[in-house]
C-alpha cells in the first residue's frame, strides 16, 4: 500500500426529504446570499427548483436562479454564471443536479475566489488555485459522485477540449441525497449515471499496486452493489432501496475511498473525455464505448489483476488466469448492453465509424500532442491511443 493522505470533509444529508434541510446547511457553512445553479427542465417541472425556493426564503437566505446547464458542461456557461454570482455578491453556491451542475458550480466558486482571472487558466493550470467560495449540492442524479469528490471537469467548445482539475478546494461542503429525487431521471440519464459510477471504480482498481487488501475489498464490494443494483433501477427506477444503494456508491466511488493507497489509472476517462469533447456525446456512454477496447488492450499486461476482479466481482471461478481474465471483460460488457448502453463506436450516438484521421486525431488530442501519457496500469501514447479508438470503431 503507497503512502496516501485522506480527507472527505463533505457532509452527507442523506433520506426522504432531505431537501428540505437545505437552508440550515447553508446557514451553517456560512452562506446568506446564494446562485442557485442547475440543468433546467425535469428541475423546474419536477417543481424541485420552486421547492428549493421556498426553503431558502423561509430560512432568511437570498438568493438568485441560473438554468441551463449542459452535460458536458461549458465554460461559455461557467463563465456567465460567475459573473452572475459576482453581480449577484454570491457567497455561496448551490448546485441542484447532477455532475455536469455540481462541476459548473465548483468552477463559479473557483472564480468568485479569484476576482479578475479566468475560470479557464485554473482548468488549463495557468494559474493556481488558492480558494473557493463555499458550494452545496442538492442531488439528482446518481451518477458521477462529484458531490463529494476533488475534481471538477469543463468543456471549452471553442477548441473542444475537455479538461477535469483536482483540488480539495473542490470539495463541496455538504450534500443532500434524497433518493426520491432521482424517480423520474429518463432511463439513458440514470445508464449513464450507472456506467460512470462503476468507472469511477474500475479505474481505480485497475492499478499497478499489488498489496492492498482492504482498499481491493471495498472497490470490489462498490462494483458488486453497482451491479445488483443497477439491474434493478434500470427496471424500476422508482425502487427507493435500490436508488438508495445507487446514490450512496455514486458518492463513495469517487471520494477516493475506493482507490486509498493505489495510484489512479483513469486511462479510461481520458480516452472517453476526447469523444465527450468532440462530439458532445454523453459522458457515461462515452466510457463505456471504449472500455471493452481498452480492456482487451492492456489485459496482457497483467491478466492476473483482470481475473481477480472476474473473480471477486462477477463470480467466475472455472478456467485459467486468460480465460477468466477475458470472462470479467465479457461480463462487463454484457452488464453495459442490458443497460442500453454503447459498447463501440457504432453504437454511440453521433459518432459512428469515423475515418482514419479522426481517430488519429482523437488519439493526438488524448496525449495533448504528445506532451504527456495516461494511465498508470499501462501506460498508454498516441499509438496506444490510436490504437484503442482504432479496436472501438466497429
Amino acid at each position: 500500500m503507497q503512502s496516501f493522505v485522506y480527507q472527505c470533509p463533505t457532509e452527507m444529508v442523506f433520506g426522504k426529504d432531505a431537501e428540505l434541510k437545505t437552508a440550515e446547511e447553508i446557514k451553517k457553512y456560512g452562506g446568506s446570499r446564494v446562485l442557485i445553479l442547475y440543468g433546467g427542465g425535469s428541475a423546474e417541472r419536477s417543481g424541485l427548483i420552486d421547492r428549493i425556493g421556498s426553503v431558502l426564503q423561509r430560512g432568511g437566505l437570498a438568493f438568485k436562479k441560473m438554468g441551463g446547464v449542459h452535460p458536458n458542461p461549458r465554460l461559455s456557461f461557467a463563465r456567465e454564471a460567475c459573473a452572475c454570482a459576482q453581480a449577484f455578491s454570491a457567497d455561496f453556491v448551490l448546485a441542484v443536479g447532477g455532475g455536469s451542475v455540481i462541476d459548473t458550480a465548483k468552477a463559479v466558486a473557483i472564480g468568485l475566489a479569484h476576482p479578475g482571472k479566468d475560470i479557464w487558466d485554473f482548468w488549463t493550470r495557468k494559474e493556481p488555485v488558492t480558494g473557493a467560495y463555499p458550494v452545496g449540492v442538492v442531488l439528482t442524479i446518481p451518477a458521477a459522485g462529484s458531490e463529494s469528490s476533488d475534481s471538477a471537469v469543463l468543456t471549452d467548445e471553442e477548441s473542444k477540449r475537455k479538461r477535469g482539475l483536482n483540488t480539495d478546494f473542490n470539495r463541496p461542503r455538504f450534500a443532500v441525497l434524497n433518493p426520491e429525487l432521482t424517480y423520474t431521471l429518463p432511463r439513458f440519464q440514470l445508464s449513464c449515471g450507472i456506467t460512470d459510477m462503476l468507472m469511477h471504480t474500475l479505474d481505480r482498481y485497475f492499478t499497478i499496486d499489488r498489496n492492498n487488501q482492504l482498499t481491493d475489498e471495498l472497490a470490489e464490494a462498490v462494483m458488486r452493489v453497482i451491479i445488483r443494483n443497477g439491474r434493478v433501477a434500470h427496471c424500476d427506477q422508482t425502487n427507493y432501496d435500490a436508488m438508495s444503494e445507487l446514490m450512496w456508491c455514486g458518492s463513495i466511488s469517487h471520494n477516493n475511498l475506493t482507490g486509498l493507497g493505489n495510484e489512479k489509472d483513469f486511462s479510461v476517462h481520458q480516452l472517453g473525455h476526447e469523444l465527450s469533447a468532440m462530439f458532445d456525446v454523453a459522458h457515461g456512454a462515452s466510457l463505456s464505448a471504449v472500455w471493452d477496447s481498452w480492456a482487451n488492450y492492456v489485459m496482457p499486461s497483467a491478466p492476473e489483476r483482470f481475473a481477480r476482479y472476474a473473480e471477486k466481482v462477477w463470480g467466475v471461478s472455472g478456467g485459467d488466469t486468460a480465460e477468466k481474465a477475458k470472462s470479467g471483460i465479457m461480463l462487463t460488457v454484457r452488464f453495459f448492453r442490458s443497460l442500453d448502453m454503447p459498447t463501440c463506436f457504432s453504437e454511440l450516438r453521433g459518432v459512428g465509424i469515423q475515418p482514419d484521421d479522426v481517430l488519429h486525431k482523437l488519439a493526438s488530442n488524448c496525449m495533448y500532442d504528445g506532451a504527456r501519457t495516461v494511465g498508470t496500469f499501462c501506460k498508454l501514447d498516441i499509438p496506444a491511443a490510436y490504437r484503442i479508438y482504432q479496436n472501438a470503431n466497429y
